[in-house]
C-alpha cells in the first residue's frame, strides 16, 4: 500500500470517528445510569423517569428530562438531566449564551464539555458540540462535586 494510501485510509477513519463522536444515543436517559447517579451522590437511586423538556424558544428543540429518584426518600433524593441537542455546533453554543444570561452567578467549570458553569443554585450548565445539558442535584443543595463528577459522565458520553 502506497503512503497516499494509507493518509487517505487514515483520513477516512478520522472522519468516520469524529462523525460518530458528535451524534448522542437516542435515549438521552441512557447518558446516566442510577448507579452512576447513586455512586456519585453516596445514597442509591434505583430509577429514572422520562418527559419532554420544553423548549427554551420558540422553534427550537425541545429536550429531554430525566429524573433519577431515590425510592426511600425522593423528597430529598432526586437528579435531573435535562438534555437539548440542537441541529448544530452554532446554534447550541447561540442558546448556551443566549440562555447563560438568566443564570448568575455564574462560576466557571473547566474539564466539561466545550463550556461549563455553575449557576448560583448549584445547577450545573454544559454546551459539548451540538448538545446542552443541565444537571441538578436535590434542587439547589450545595452537592458541586457530585454535580460536575456527573458532569463528567455524561460529557465523555456525548
Amino acid at each position: 500500500m502506497s503512503i497516499r494510501s494509507h493518509i487517505v485510509a487514515a483520513t477516512l477513519l478520522l472522519a468516520s470517528l469524529a462523525a460518530s463522536a458528535a451524534e448522542p444515543p437516542g435515549d438521552l436517559c441512557s447518558l446516566l445510569t442510577a448507579g452512576d447517579v447513586s455512586t456519585a451522590a453516596g445514597k442509591g437511586y434505583d430509577s429514572v423517569s422520562k418527559s419532554v423538556a420544553p423548549r427554551p424558544f420558540p422553534n427550537t428543540a425541545q429536550g429531554t428530562d430525566c429524573t433519577y429518584t431515590n425510592s426511600k426518600n425522593s423528597a430529598q433524593g432526586q437528579l435531573l438531566l435535562r438534555v437539548y441537542v440542537d441541529p448544530s455546533t452554532k446554534e447550541a453554543s447561540d442558546l448556551f449564551t443566549r440562555l447563560g444570561r438568566w443564570f448568575s452567578p455564574q462560576t466557571p467549570v473547566s474539564g466539561i464539555g466545550d463550556q461549563a458553569y455553575l449557576d448560583g443554585a448549584h445547577g450545573l450548565h454544559v454546551l459539548k458540540g451540538k448538545a446542552r445539558f443541565f444537571l441538578e442535584l436535590d434542587a439547589g443543595a450545595p452537592n458541586d462535586k457530585a454535580v460536575e463528577s456527573l458532569g463528567r459522565e455524561v460529557a465523555g458520553k456525548l
